[in-house]
């Protein structure tokens, strides 16, 4: 599938899934980080530090891959493969305790560093392959 989100993708994406994002390192090797996502207006979000690996990849070569598999049944996935068409600090303090909300069930994101700043990425879904669970 390419370009078009089905409601069970997005249910994927919006569930208390881990997802790994893969990026590209300066050599071109790949380079994979486990994340928590969030979906707002058809992009997938990812919350994460100014500087980190992923985000300095991202700056330089916008292309990810992301996989996401349903923590209730292994055999429910979806691959993202996309590109980051925006970074922002904007919102980003606020979105991180949105996932510790999420994937903890705290109101507050508890391992913020001093003086860390939190940059949202922005990806753009580009193809999309959803295994669906077998009936």
């Amino acid at each position: 599938m390419t370009g078009t989100m089905s409601p069970e993708v997005a249910k994927l994406i919006e569930d208390k899934n881990l997802a790994f994002v893969a990026t590209l390192m300066k050599d071109g090797s790949p380079q994979i980080t486990p994340v928590w996502v969030d979906l707002v207006d058809g992009m997938i979000l990812v919350n994460t530090a100014q500087g980190r690996v992923k985000q300095r990849n991202v700056s330089r070569d916008p292309r990810v891959a992301i996989s996401i598999v349903d923590r209730n049944n292994p055999y429910h996935m979806v691959t993202v493969q996309g590109k980051v068409v925006e970074q922002t600090i904007d919102g980003a303090d606020s979105h991180i305790d949105k996932m510790a909300k999420k994937y903890l069930g705290v109101d507050r994101y508890p391992f913020a560093v001093s003086g860390e700043k939190r940059i949202l990425l922005k990806i753009e879904p580009g193809k999309i392959h959803h295994m669906a669970p077998r009936s």
